[in-house]
């Protein structure tokens, strides 16, 4: 197995743009990695073709693909000294933040019911002192969380208008300020949301089970997740999108009112890729606050791309430090034109961060990562 895996260089390949394509509509960051299907077909190709095929999935750091690359004695050390002395203390304190603010959400939300819309519910439509004790604590305790995860330092920096390539811009910025509704981000990790919560506590889509889990379905409807049941293509769905357009539309036109976070790729990547855009964030025709994260990393990298969850979040808390880097893009007012063409306005803001980020533009997407898990598994289940 290993040997086969070595094929897999962790070395960047050729970076080179590619065509934009958008033809669903919104979805969120997988809840887990498929499980492992030993189905392979012989004629599957090698790991080398798949490789650049799926570039945007393909694990660059010392582990390797599915995080199962043979490690050097060093690394393997390092590991063991953590996994003995560093995981239990950062699995005790994150479960005892995690569990403070559960307290914290429980006590603001007692004796209230949450609101109601579309078979949705949340309390972040709350007002007064309630509201406010779960915004600034969730916004703390998130940093918190980041710090125990490693996170000690992040590197965040804003790019003004003048500092922009023009030919990228919208013409229509020059107008009258406006706040934008939603927040657009790449996304690489489930850390992700850590970093926005903790940065602008923003409501985003979740799939419908996360309410039902102990402790996170609170805290989830806290934050006013839009909840969906990605598996079912239902009349339903559209009635989820409209939900999250109008709460689009109500952050665009009250300052109390949360943002939502959407990550408009629709999965993770490997942080070096931009995946085509779906059209669900641009639906509203309001502007948009877009933001670029990225993950560098000398040993285990923290983007969860092709590697199983479990084995993520125990290598990840293994490191002693891990590193993030923010850049804050200006908000983006949509041109007429793009308000009539939600496709172009995506691809405009997709090609605007990924010049912004350095990223590389790549036509492939969710169904093209499960096909490539699927191959490595298969890989895998026949060692």
């Amino acid at each position: 197995m290993e040997s086969e895996l070595k094929a897999l260089n962790p070395q960047s390949n050729d970076r080179h743009p590619a065509s934009d394509r958008d033809d669903g509509p919104l979805l969120t960051a997988e809840a887990k990695n498929p499980e492992p299907q030993c189905e392979a077909s012989p004629s599957s190709p090698s790991l080398e073709e798949m490789e650049k095929k799926y570039a945007a999935y393909v694990r660059n750091d010392v582990y390797g693909t599915m995080g199962l690359g043979e490690l050097p004695w060093a690394e393997k050390f390092l590991l063991g000294v953590a996994l003995v002395f560093l995981l239990p203390i950062r699995v005790a304190a994150g479960t005892t933040v995690l569990l403070i603010y559960y307290v914290i959400c429980r006590v603001c939300t007692a004796f209230l019911s949450p609101s109601r819309v579309e078979e949705q519910e949340d309390y972040a439509h709350m007002v007064g002192w309630r509201r406010a004790v779960i915004v600034q604590t969730g916004r703390f305790l998130s940093r918190v969380m980041l710090f125990i995860f490693g996170f000690y330092w992040i590197g965040e920096s804003r790019r003004a208008d003048g500092e922009l390539n023009h030919e990228m811009v919208s013409g229509d910025q020059s107008e009258e300020q406006e706040r934008p509704g939603v927040v657009i981000s790449n996304h690489v990790s489930y850390l992700d949301i850590l970093y926005h919560m903790s940065a602008s506590f923003p409501s985003f889509v979740a799939k419908r089970s996360v309410a039902k889990l102990p402790l996170i379905g609170l805290i989830s409807k806290c934050l006013g997740c839009v909840y969906v049941q990605r598996e079912l293509k239902s009349p339903n769905f559209k009635g989820v999108s409209g939900v999250v357009n109008d709460r689009i539309r109500e952050a665009h036109q009250n300052k109390l009112a949360p943002k939502m976070l959407l990550f408009p790729e629709g999965t993770t990547t490997n942080g070096d890729y931009l995946l085509p855009f779906k059209t669900g964030a641009f639906l509203a025709k309001v502007p948009v606050l877009p933001f670029i994260l990225r993950y560098p990393y000398q040993r285990f990298s923290p983007a969860w791309d092709s590697i199983s969850g479990v084995r993520h979040v125990i290598l990840l808390l293994c490191q002693f430090v891990n590193y993030m880097e923010v850049i804050r893009l200006p908000v983006y007012y949509p041109s007429e034109q793009e308000k009539e063409d939600p496709k172009l306005y995506a691809d405009n803001v997709r090609k605007l961060m990924a010049r912004e980020g350095n990223l590389i533009l790549s036509d492939i997407g969710l169904a093209e990562k499960r096909i490539y898990h699927a191959a490595l598994n298969g890989l895998l289940c026949q060692q």
